[in-house]
């Protein structure tokens, strides 16, 4: 289905205000301040901000190297050859290198005109600020991707919700016929999610960190965790007693998946539970100490899964209106 982005809209509009407005200004060469506001909108506020910064300041750059290159040597297809050779490299170490094509143009625009005048700066600087400034006011709305970012939230959780079950069901049955979809599923979510959420740290100035970010990363370390215990419960081929509470701990848990910190809570059922264990009887048979051994690792795993949760500060029910926590 044939669909215009909110990026393509705004470049089409910016394009067409920047080349109306630079031409009312009678300025030569005006579709280049066309060219300009495409290469500045970007996917990101200060993705723009940067860009255009980088283009501005290496546009005068060239402006200065065009007049000392020309004036001095000569107006020659050689020169602009010899100009380049030096002004990329100088780019290059500013780190404003996003101008290089923006600054050839203006470059040209000197060569074709045969001759230094004030009058040719100040046509070529108001290409280069009309071209930004329209970009820069292009980028001044980006769309909220907050409801965006719950459905990823809901995405992922019910996902762990839909491994926790299958853990538990294989706890107390040592049986399972889960195809492991849920896995890749996730591992994909999350990458996405944190794409997004990066993306709306980058469209607010003021914002070093997005606590949805934040959320993703953490559910990300979660997630290995579950990766790595999977294999532990999927192993264990004894039914015991401590397989039985594990998954009925682990149940309560998958209940009570969510945005929020309520970890501090289940750390301290874990440790109860681990001190009943180890007040129970040692294991008789060679089958059922192996099992434990198994279920203490899971249950050392299920410990950092939890710690990694109480080390986030939790996400309000008024910054997310998913039903899981």
């Amino acid at each position: 289905m044939f669909r215009i982005g909110y990026r393509t809209l705004k470049t089409g509009i910016g394009t067409a205000a920047a080349i109306s407005i630079a031409q009312w200004f009678h300025l030569d060469n005006f579709v280049s301040a066309g060219i300009l506001t495409i290469l500045c909108i970007q996917n990101t506020k200060k993705k723009s901000v940067n860009a255009s910064w980088s283009r501005f300041l290496a546009c005068v750059i060239a402006m200065v190297f065009s007049a000392a290159f020309f004036e001095f040597i000569a107006y020659h297809p050689a020169v602009i050859g010899l100009l380049l050779l030096v002004f990329i490299p100088i780019t290059v170490s500013l780190n404003i290198k996003e101008g290089i094509v923006t600054s050839s143009v203006i470059i040209l625009h000197v060569y074709s005109a045969g001759h230094v005048t004030l009058g040719l700066f100040e046509n070529e600087l108001g290409i280069i600020v009309i071209g930004i400034g329209i970009a820069l006011l292009m980028n001044l709305y980006m769309p909220s991707v907050d409801k965006k970012m719950i459905e990823y939230q809901e995405k992922i959780e019910a996902n762990f919700y839909k491994v926790f079950c299958e853990m538990i069901n294989y706890l107390k049955t040592n049986d399972s016929d889960w195809d492991g979809r849920e896995i890749t599923e996730t591992e994909q979510l999350l990458k996405e999610a944190k794409t997004i959420a990066f993306k709306d740290v980058e469209n607010h100035f003021l914002r070093d960190e997005n606590l949805y970010y934040l959320y993703f990363k953490m559910r990300e370390k979660q997630f290995e965790i579950l990766q790595r215990i999977l294999p532990i419960a999927t192993n264990i081929s004894l039914t015991v007693e401590q397989g039985h509470r594990i998954a009925d701990f682990l149940e309560e848990l998958s209940n009570h998946i969510h945005p929020g910190n309520t970890a501090l809570f289940y750390l301290k059922k874990l440790y109860d539970m681990k001190v009943e264990f180890e007040q129970m009887e040692l294991p008789k048979t060679r089958e059922e100490f192996e099992t434990r051994a198994a279920l203490y690792q899971f249950v050392q795993e299920m410990e950092q899964y939890l710690l990694l949760k109480s080390s986030f500060k939790g996400i309000k029910k008024e910054e997310s209106e998913a039903n899981y926590t």
